[in-house]
């Protein structure tokens, strides 16, 4: 073992009230995988003589900062014993990489390699936020019995349902080149990654812009990706391309205490949702964490509620020391609410979308927009990975003209919501090929509308146009303050978030001509278009 590098020695020190342990390292092992390729690996443990449990975390994104720092010494500085691994094909490990066909494996033979340390406790836990999630799902398809804990923070376990969330085939755009630009270049350095950032950054336009899809992305990502062409081009959940790239199944298997974490602009705030109810269907009795996060800022600001989190759930289930003292934690009207399941209680209040702009009671008529996708509806705010992702004024948004909102009176006194909000939109589009872009604003008395929670449909000519579109506008925990306004935005996209709609039914890679569609949406006793909110 050696002593941690000057960096991290730093950040000990500056952290040393929090601190139990001094910590040293070993850089560098390897461990063998499923096939023998090499997985490198580093282990830090505290200064100690006494036995430690072991904490075990395996990242595509190399081993250096910020997982040295937050897991490796950090967790080994409260007295854990903690293996940080590069995953095939990445940090400098064996094979080749591939986003799901090799976790579960290599994740069990990584657990046979611990069984042979003279060092092992005979248990250990997981941790680890997004792909470092998913490989604790994969390990979960067939729970190793020495496995005690597993704290999932910001999760992913279905890679179609990432980049496919409708299943209709409208595509995350933007997450798949800024995650491909992690996955193909973070593992080879500060500065490669770097350089592939600000590549991405100078050429992402014209890579969204630019048609066919297939030739414009090749600046942003340095040239061909075979990876981001396969997902381009299998845009349905019954391809084989997909086959096994779901770990959720892991929920009905898993005996394991299970910490979910997520925030409510987090990009995989749906799927963990489902899989804390997949637990409970299972009789599991998972704890559930939602904070005012987006994917990202859950490890910035929200790193000491993560922290706390997870040391206490590995005190008791890998400790066996006292037990969780919630359930469930939720942030809401900026204070923490304690339940004992997701979602609460609550009582479904409607409210009408009207043609003069107001949201509650029906009336007669329809309101029309027009989508141009050579000029698409911006995404702006929420669950992105850019730098307006999270809880924004949407005032630049709502002022476009392909935009219309719809919006209450003030409120007489304070309304607050948790669950799903919905939608029910009887809406017609002129091509037959449209989308619709649903997000719920909290307008307060100097008209800033706040982004809530939103949702996205396509739709296509078999849609029937006496039949409403059902959208969930994804979970939320909100309080409306008296004398706010609750509003309803809707509008054709939000590119590229979703790769805009052309209007031909084209195939997305391959597509190059774009046809404007006139959407309209209708109210009246025949088409309620509707809000529904769950009030608690």
């Amino acid at each position: 073992m050696e002593r941690l590098p000057f960096f991290l020695r730093l950040l000990r020190r500056r952290a040393r009230e929090t601190a139990g342990y001094d910590v040293e390292w070993e850089p560098g092992l390897e461990v063998p995988a499923a096939d023998g390729s090499t997985l490198l690996t580093d282990h830090y443990a505290p200064v100690t003589d006494a036995p430690c449990p072991v904490l075990l975390v395996r990242s595509p994104y190399g081993r250096g900062f910020p997982w040295n720092a937050l897991f490796g010494a950090g967790f080994a500085a409260q007295g854990f014993r903690v293996i940080v691994q590069s995953t095939r094909g990445t940090g400098g490990s064996g094979g080749s990489f591939h986003l799901w066909r090799n976790e579960a494996a290599d994740g069990q033979a990584t657990v046979e390699w611990l069984r042979k340390q003279e060092w092992f406790p005979g248990t250990f836990a997981t941790i680890g936020p997004s792909y470092l999630g998913y490989v604790q799902w994969s390990l979960g398809l067939d729970p190793p019995p020495e496995w005690r804990a597993a704290i999932l923070q910001v999760p992913a376990h279905d890679f179609y349902q990432g980049f496919y969330p409708d299943r209709q085939g409208a595509f995350r755009l933007e997450l798949s080149l800024i995650s491909g630009t992690a996955f193909f270049h973070q593992s080879a350095g500060a500065a490669a990654y770097a350089g592939a950032l600000l590549r991405l950054t100078v050429h992402l336009r014209h890579a969204v812009r630019g048609l066919p899809l297939l030739d414009s992305y090749r600046r942003a990502l340095g040239g061909r990706r075979q990876e981001f062409e396969d997902w381009v081009n299998h845009p349905y959940p019954d391809d084989l391309f997909w086959s096994s790239s779901d770990a959720g199944p892991a929920a009905d298997r898993m005996t394991v205490p299970v910490s979910l974490v997520s925030g409510w602009h987090d990009l995989t705030l749906e799927q963990t949702l489902a899989q804390y109810a997949r637990l409970r269907a299972a009789g599991q009795e998972p704890t559930l964490m939602i904070g005012p996060w987006t994917h990202t800022s859950a490890f910035d600001k929200g790193w000491p509620d993560l922290f706390r989190d997870a040391l206490e759930h590995l005190r008791v289930h890998l400790l066996g020391e006292g037990e969780r003292s919630t359930r469930v934690r939720v942030h809401v009207g900026g204070e923490w609410r304690e339940l004992s399941h997701w979602p609460p209680p609550s009582t479904e209040v409607r409210l009408h979308l009207r043609p003069d702009g107001g949201l509650g009671e029906l009336a007669d008529g329809a309101t029309s927009f027009d989508y141009d996708p050579a000029d698409p509806t911006p995404s702006f705010a929420g669950q992105l990975q850019s730098r307006t992702q999270g809880a924004r004024d949407n005032r630049p948004l709502e002022s476009r003209a392909d935009v219309r909102t719809f919006t209450t009176g003030p409120l007489p006194e304070a309304l607050e919501i948790i669950g799903t909000p919905t939608v029910d939109l009887h809406a017609t589009g002129s091509t037959g090929h449209f989308d619709l872009f649903v997000r719920l604003c909290d307008v307060d008395p100097e008209g800033r509308s706040v982004n809530v929670c939103d949702g996205f449909a396509r739709l296509t000519p078999d849609h029937a146009d006496e039949d409403p579109v059902h959208i969930a506008l994804g979970a939320a925990g909100h309080r409306f303050a008296a004398g706010h306004r609750i509003r309803l935005q809707v509008s054709g996209g939000a590119h590229p978030r979703f790769a805009r709609n052309y209007g031909t039914g084209e195939p997305l890679g391959t597509a190059v001509r774009l046809v404007a569609t006139r959407t309209t949406v209708h109210h009246d006793p025949a088409h309620p278009s509707a809000l529904a909110l769950p009030v608690v």
